[in-house]
């Protein structure tokens, strides 16, 4: 075991497998000899050579083109997308080819593809480095949507991903790359290395598809998933509340049964996400809560959300939900 944060466990991941599966690639804009923005593939390069872990142009569309291509000639591509903002120009790739390949060939095709894309906001990254765009994707059928909380789990559903044959999209909070994040900017500033989990340094898997149940509580229950799991957490505790706390950890393929038995529990329920308001994953969520649970229900299902605005530069901390909303809408469903 060592202690690691989210960038050393996702590194962690991506060595384990290096090591383990030569037909295991990494790549992508700046991923190679710099190792990535964010560094989460720093020295791999060097261990295991550029035929194996390389660079790439600047262009989103020829990565994941490339990646299917890597995919369907048994290959096990792991390329990176340098900010989830910018996979929009791999869009076509991604829903009208990757997703859709195992369909269309009737199963005689795959391509076993895993795309890990930092999302999310909280470094003042601005308009075009802090989006969440999960949404997308979880409307797509045929792909699977991963969005760890902390790096025990960004490891072992990395591994797990990676060795999966169908193709996922990796979310990973870059909030939490190096801590964990309470609401408050100034707690921890992002640039501060803060490692936050005994994680194995060897092989394990965590299933995907699986929620997990991170607070036990009996009053009503809260979903969260990526960065606002922490932020949730905060809340419930700052508001002292029992609240049973759920981590997505999938948002695709979903564990509807672990929503619904806690929500068939509690009676009430909170849904929480940094994206915006509007179709975002949240209203799937209430929609199958209400369809599942409607007659265990106590009052109606609340969403706490970012704004239907585009992520603005100099007021993220206002834009993003913070434990005041959260527990204000706790408040809100308890009293209802």
């Amino acid at each position: 075991m060592s202690t690691m944060n989210m960038i050393q466990a996702v590194r962690s991941a991506l060595d384990v497998m290096l090591e383990r599966d030569p037909d295991v690639c990494v790549f992508g804009e700046d991923a190679g000899y710099f190792g990535g923005v964010f560094r989460a593939t720093q020295g791999l390069q060097q261990k295991y050579g550029s035929r194996r872990v390389f660079d790439t142009p600047l262009a989103e569309g020829g990565i994941i083109g490339v990646a299917i291509g890597m995919g369907m000639n048994g290959l096990r591509p792991v390329p990176e997308i340098q900010f989830s903002d910018y996979m929009y120009p791999a869009f076509d790739q991604i829903t009208n080819e990757l997703a859709k390949l195992r369909y269309r060939s009737a199963g005689e095709w795959t391509a076993p593809l895993t795309i890990r894309t930092p999302s999310g906001g909280g470094i003042r990254g601005g308009l075009f480095h802090s989006q969440s765009p999960e949404a997308y994707y979880t409307h797509t059928p045929g792909l699977c949507v991963v969005m760890p909380s902390n790096p025990h789990d960004a490891k072992g559903l990395l591994i797990s991903s990676i060795e999966s044959d169908d193709p996922v999209i990796f979310f990973e909070p870059k909030r939490l790359y190096r801590g964990s994040f309470d609401g408050d900017p100034e707690s921890v500033p992002p640039w501060r290395d803060q490692p936050e989990a005994e994680v194995p340094e060897e092989h394990y898997r965590t299933p995907l598809g699986q929620a997990h149940i991170v607070r036990p509580g009996d009053e009503l229950t809260v979903i969260a998933w990526g960065t606002m799991v922490h932020v949730a957490r905060a809340a419930i505790q700052e508001a002292a509340i029992d609240a049973e706390l759920i981590d997505l950890c999938t948002l695709l393929p979903l564990d509807l049964a672990t929503i619904t038995a806690s929500v068939e529990k509690t009676g009430r329920c909170v849904v929480v996400h940094e994206a915006p308001r509007t179709c975002g994953f949240g209203a799937e969520v209430v929609a199958l809560i209400q369809e599942h649970c409607f007659w265990n229900m106590e009052s109606p299902v609340l969403r706490v959300t970012g704004w239907d605005t585009p992520f603005p530069c100099g007021q993220e901390w206002d834009y993003l939900p913070n434990r005041e909303r959260i527990a204000g809408a706790m408040r809100a469903v308890l009293a209802a």
